[in-house]
């Protein structure tokens, strides 16, 4: 070999991958939530760094800055925190005189590293290269190798730093970022992220919409594809928490759950108050849109600019509730000697009874057996409903504001002499505060004696406190559940509440389970035998609908006696979903959920703003042609009793959700089958 040969293979030797760079695989094979930092640059700006400086000169003129902002993102649930070095490469830098790019990489990786062993969470550290800022336009072979050149001396020195894995962000143009991810594939070993700003100006992308593009960077060799800063193609110059997720959305899509996608929105579109860019977006809002981007399939969210440690404090809610409460950071390896002794004791642990049949656990389970095993032929036949004696109706009813139960009772005895079966109590219904469902099911129980099915959540007890209420409120005769994992705190009313997510539904229905077989969580023998009739929730017009399944089959497995469907307006969807959990090993019976519309704001709403709902443009015409008041309760009526009629063959019941306290309606849509 020559000279030139051997130098040239020993500057294509890659180092190996960093323990972050395998953590970090580690985590993309496990599928889990994975919560990004949010703005370096927006935050040191905050702190009086002024824009006419670079703010990646802060890694040798404010350390103690930059390793600040680093600290607070990982209080603050941050798995992944980036380098300040986005625009730390000699063509982005030039117009500020600065050419020590080796060393404001060098610095700017072992802050982040400092930081992150300081936090002592296992945060990866993720080395930002942004665009050079001479990638517009047609690229020729003199300008290609110019980027090349300030790409390599800016990655190498990440590299040489031990940075863990590198994110090609905000980049424009596909051009140059196919330049600079094929550069970083040379050079690094580890894992590489590669995440589009999309603009108004369609040529910068070829004319490739979001779901091309996204095919593209996985083809071209990056671990995770995404969407950063801007989602201006069709909403232009917009990069805000709406914007960000439709690209997103149609990036999941076009890759499959495969390929990981991250998505990290700015804190709206900002606003010019004086002499600041200002963004307005506020936490609760990104609460929301995060909880958004991850029921669609997103894999992996964080902040663009704007953004401050609450804004991720929001994300990390939404991440624990969709990880039920797991830690990303891969656990330590058990020592074998170790692993045969806990095997051993789980060996040694008691031995399951036998479950008690659903014919003989509560009046509603045994209904619910009843119908199933006649009506529907376990779940292997058709039959319409003749009545009420061979129908389900729960209706939810949720306690008032404040200390006293006069108007939910008054409701639910409304209720009751209208021939419903049993009123559904959420638990804390949006995150917002309320008497415990707990208490109004004891006093519905005991002065109307009606059965409740309460719901159980995961946001606000630990394993403990969840123990504990399945004991305390089996004793008071609360035997009908609803476990859902539960939606994050409102971040608006009460900024200070923490998610506690120690499980999701599929634990907590595992638990449930080895009390209905007389087990404690730890496998032993305990004192009695529960009856629990527990339902779970499933949403059959999720967004990411393979998931959706995927985890519907394992809350079945878990111990899931019944489901219970979020509101659908449109046929096909749930004709979809009744078919697919008519096709399971082992199907079970269905509630058809039903929220009837009031007014054309109210659908409006609903389909704007509400997590997880979706209401058809021509419902939504329907509304609209009616607008509210009367008429608009009585069309609402008439939209949630046509789909009932569809599907009332194929169910063991429904289960209402009035809006606005428009209980009569509940009652309205289920006349024709003998109530009211």
């Amino acid at each position: 070999s020559t000279p030139n040969t051997l130098q040239f293979a020993k500057r294509m030797a890659a180092p190996a991958e960093t323990p972050g760079g395998i953590a970090f695989r580690e985590i993309i094979a496990s599928k889990k939530p994975v919560v990004f930092d949010g703005a370096m640059g927006t935050t040191l700006y905050e702190q009086g760094v002024l824009h006419t400086r670079a703010f990646e000169e802060c890694n040798l003129t404010a350390p103690g800055k930059v390793k600040a902002v680093h600290a607070a993102f990982i209080a603050n649930g941050a798995n992944v925190i980036e380098t300040n070095t986005f625009s730390a490469n000699k063509l982005a830098l030039h117009r500020y005189g600065l050419t020590n790019i080796a060393e404001l990489n060098r610095v700017g990786v072992e802050l982040a590293k400092e930081a992150a062993a300081e936090g002592g969470k296992g945060t990866i550290v993720a080395g930002a290269v942004g665009p050079s800022g001479e990638g517009t336009g047609f690229i020729d072979d003199d300008k290609a190798a110019e980027i090349e050149g300030a790409f390599r001396e800016q990655v190498e020195a990440m590299v040489a730093a031990g940075v863990d894995v590198i994110v090609l962000e905000t980049f424009q143009y596909l051009a140059e970022i196919r330049l600079a991810l094929s550069l970083v594939k040379k050079v690094f070993n580890g894992p590489v992220i590669a995440s589009m700003a999309f603009t108004d100006e369609p040529a910068a992308t070829n004319h490739y919409g979001p779901g091309k593009v996204a095919q593209l960077l996985k083809q071209w060799g990056a671990d995770v594809i995404g969407v950063n800063c801007g989602g201006g193609w069709g909403r232009v110059g917009e990069g805000g928490p709406a914007a960000i997720y439709d690209v997103a959305e149609e990036m999941v899509k076009a890759v499959g759950s495969g390929t990981p996608v991250v998505a990290c929105p700015n804190a709206g579109h900002p606003k010019r108050v004086g002499h600041r860019n200002i963004y307005l977006a506020t936490e609760e809002y990104f609460l929301v849109y995060a909880k958004r981007l991850f029921k669609s399939g997103v894999r992996m969210v964080g902040g663009c600019c704007g953004t401050k440690p609450e804004h991720i404090a929001s994300v990390a809610s939404a991440a624990r509730m969709f990880g039920g409460g797991d830690d990303i950071t891969p656990a330590p390896e058990v020592p074998a000697q170790e692993a045969t002794a806990s095997k051993k004791k789980k060996t040694e642990a008691g031995v399951a009874l036998p479950l008690i049949p659903l014919e003989d656990r509560t009046g509603l389970s045994a209904k619910v057996a009843r119908i199933w095993q006649g009506r529907l032929q376990g779940g292997k036949g058709k039959g319409s409903p003749t009545g009420p004696e061979d129908f389900v109706v729960s209706v939810e009813v949720n306690p008032s504001p404040g200390l006293s139960t006069d108007k939910p009772i008054a409701t639910a005895t409304m209720l009751r002499k209208a021939g419903v079966d049993v009123v559904n109590i959420a638990d804390g219904p949006r995150a917002t505060v309320r008497m415990s469902n707990t208490a109004l099911a004891e006093v519905v129980q005991r002065e109307l004696e009606m059965e409740t099915i309460v719901h159980v959540c995961c946001r606000d007890r630990n394993i403990l406190g969840l123990m504990s209420d399945l004991l305390g409120n089996y004793s008071r005769g609360l035997h009908n559940l609803v476990v859902i994992t539960g939606d994050p705190p409102k971040m608006g009313d009460f900024p200070k509440a923490t998610a506690v997510f120690d499980m999701d539904s599929v634990g907590l229905l595992k638990m449930i389970h080895g009390l209905n077989t007389g087990l404690d969580p730890a496998g032993n023998q305990f004192a009695g035998q529960a009856k629990y009739f527990c339902a779970t929730g499933a949403e059959p017009g999720a967004v990411d609908y393979e998931r959706e399944i995927r985890r519907l089959k394992e809350k079945i497995a878990a111990g899931a006696d019944m489901v219970m469907t979020q509101p659908v307006y449109d046929p096909s969807v749930m004709r979809k979903f009744l078919d697919d959990v008519a096709a399971f090993p082992k199907p079970v019976p269905v509630l058809l959920g039903l929220c009837p519309l009031v007014s054309s704001r109210n659908a409006e709403f609903l389909h704007n703003e509400v997590p997880g709902m979706s209401v058809p443009q021509n419902i939504r015409d329907r509304m609209a042609a009616v607008g509210g008041g009367p008429p608009g309760v009585a069309e609402g009526v008439a939209i949630a009793r046509e789909l009932l009629l569809q599907f009332q063959d194929e169910v063991v019941g429904c289960y209402v959700m009035p809006q606005l306290g428009k209980y009569e309606a509940a009652v309205e849509v289920v006349r024709h089958l003998g109530y009211g």
